[in-house]
């Protein structure tokens, strides 16, 4: 049941259902975002835990809150019913009854008010391989292609092995970014405030995002996804990992991937949130505060924020016959080895990404060792 599941609903509310499940040792636990289309009624969020880790399941949760639509954030019933007629009303408790299997979550629900409804959703399709249809280039023709592209228009993605979009949180299965707030930052904050010597102040956008960029730039699994304006920069994280050993004996069909994302066009078309617990689906473009992360600016790094599992289907949907904002770009591991000296000439090496005493071995390494 853990994962991410999206789909429609229908009842006496119809519209998105957009369900985050965690899974713990003993149950299941999330948040449900009802997007209602009828905006003469609040979009809910329902907070739920299951009894156990059956298929079959059913509880009553009373944790349901409105969704105030000027923000788009959890809101409490007092500060938006203003906005809808005298006659609405938030449920008190809403029983559920549902089913799961490894493709498909079954819900039926039922209020102390009198609202039902019921809904199908499909699991995400973000462990699957990626559906993108790539260009297939060499190094040359690569570094023609992108000499043709308007500059920092574009923000590019270099990845090992040609994955879907996925943001580090969400690969490791969990979904409740709530959770992610209410317990992974505050155990991380307190232990990196004794390691740091800039304070973070939470409550300031600048420095929340700073912070948030740091931990995801040390390892640490966040809704975050890495980028960089600099085509060269993505294509040396494309091949950092794999040996020259790895190279020499790579198959004509083993490629990298670059993805190559039209922000400037996405950020015209689309709001940007900028909200960690934003309870509709989005896709965001940031670029934060250098504050404790020395690898920011070489690395000409911009971020997305996201609360979606699989970002290529959506990013994908957005998109029209005249339109289009993702693309990919495949490279031949066999060409690693003279890329890397190439990029070395351009002054792109791990001691230039990386500053500090594990980027300067990892160069030297490079240079002394063919390995």
């Amino acid at each position: 049941m853990k994962g991410q599941w999206i789909g429609k609903c229908e009842g006496t509310n119809t519209g998105t259902m957009f369900v985050n499940v965690d899974e713990l040792p003993l149950f299941f636990q999330g948040v449900a975002h009802l997007i209602d289309e009828n905006k003469s009624i609040p979009s809910s969020a329902v907070f739920f835990r299951t009894q156990n880790k059956n298929n079959n399941f059913q509880f009553r949760t009373n944790v349901i809150r409105p969704i105030d639509f000027k923000t788009g954030l959890i809101s409490v019933w007092d500060n938006v019913k203003n906005y809808y007629p005298a006659d609405v009303r938030m449920p008190n408790y809403i029983d559920v009854k549902g089913t799961w299997g490894e493709e498909f979550l079954q819900l039926t629900w039922a209020s102390d008010i009198g609202t039902s409804g019921k809904c199908t959703l499909p699991k995400s399709d973000a462990g699957k391989p990626s559906a993108l249809v790539p260009a297939i280039y060499d190094w040359d023709d690569y570094k023609k292609y992108v000499a043709t592209l308007e500059g920092r228009r574009f923000l590019f993605r270099g990845q090992s092995k040609p994955w879907r979009l996925r943001t580090s949180f969400h690969r490791t299965g969990r979904a409740d970014l709530n959770r992610f707030l209410d317990e992974d930052i505050k155990v991380l904050y307190k232990h990196l405030s004794a390691r740091t010597r800039h304070i973070f102040n939470l409550q300031i956008p600048d420095e929340n995002g700073a912070f948030f960029n740091l931990v995801q730039h040390h390892g640490y699994p966040t809704p975050l996804l890495d980028w960089t304006y600099s085509p060269y920069v993505a294509v040396f994280f494309a091949y950092h990992g794999i040996s020259n050993k790895t190279a020499a004996s790579a198959g004509s069909n083993e490629k990298v991937r670059v993805h190559v994302f039209d922000q400037a066009q996405w950020k015209n078309d689309w709001n940007q949130l900028h909200l960690l617990t934003a309870t509709a689906p989005h896709f965001s473009v940031e670029e934060f505060m250098s504050v404790e992360n020395q690898r920011m600016i070489p690395q000409q790094s911009a971020s997305t924020l996201t609360n979606l599992d699989d970002i290529e289907t959506y990013i994908k949907s957005k998109e029209a016959n005249d339109k289009f904002y993702l693309s990919a770009i495949d490279l031949p591991v066999s060409d690693r080895k003279k890329v890397i000296n190439e990029l070395n000439y351009m002054g792109i090496t791990a001691g230039s990404l990386f500053p500090g005493l594990d980027g300067a071995c990892e160069e030297l390494r490079e240079r002394n060792f063919d390995i």
